[in-house]
């Protein structure tokens, strides 16, 4: 696949609703609270995060959700990636472990719940954001 040739060496890859309000602004927290440049992103509208979900057999329409890809271990949805993202961060951010206890059903309601309202608490774009020239290489193309 071409989007893993970008790679200099691996990284987890976030693929986000490149048109949701939430889902953008949480991006931009996650690449803020990246110390370890861990993570590279790709918008589920873009054409390498349609190469990743279809090379990962996701159906998007199905799967509404923040996907949290580390090439050649595992994929994660929902809740799981977004704890799993959280936890790579120091600070408060190591609270996020505590979301562990409960079950993946039980914060999945919660996600999901979220997730439907977006748009409307949350607005959307008309397209995916453009990414400054500093934040372009934490993007895959």
């Amino acid at each position: 696949m071409n989007f893993i040739k970008d790679l200099n060496k691996p990284k987890k890859i976030i693929l986000f609703d490149g048109i949701c309000n939430l889902c953008n602004n949480s991006v931009l927290k996650v690449i803020n609270n990246d110390k370890q440049n861990t993570f590279m992103f790709a918008s589920l509208q873009s054409k390498v995060g349609q190469e990743i979900v279809n090379f990962l057999k996701i159906d998007i329409t199905k799967v509404d959700s923040i996907i949290l890809y580390e090439p050649g271990i595992s994929y994660d949805i929902k809740s799981t990636a977004a704890i799993k993202i959280m936890n790579d961060f120091s600070g408060i951010w190591k609270l996020s472990y505590l979301f562990w206890v409960f079950p993946e059903s039980f914060r999945n309601f919660f996600y999901d719940y979220i997730s439907k309202n977006r748009y409307k608490w949350f607005g959307k774009k008309e397209s995916c954001m453009i990414p400054t020239s500093k934040l372009k290489s934490k993007f895959l193309n």
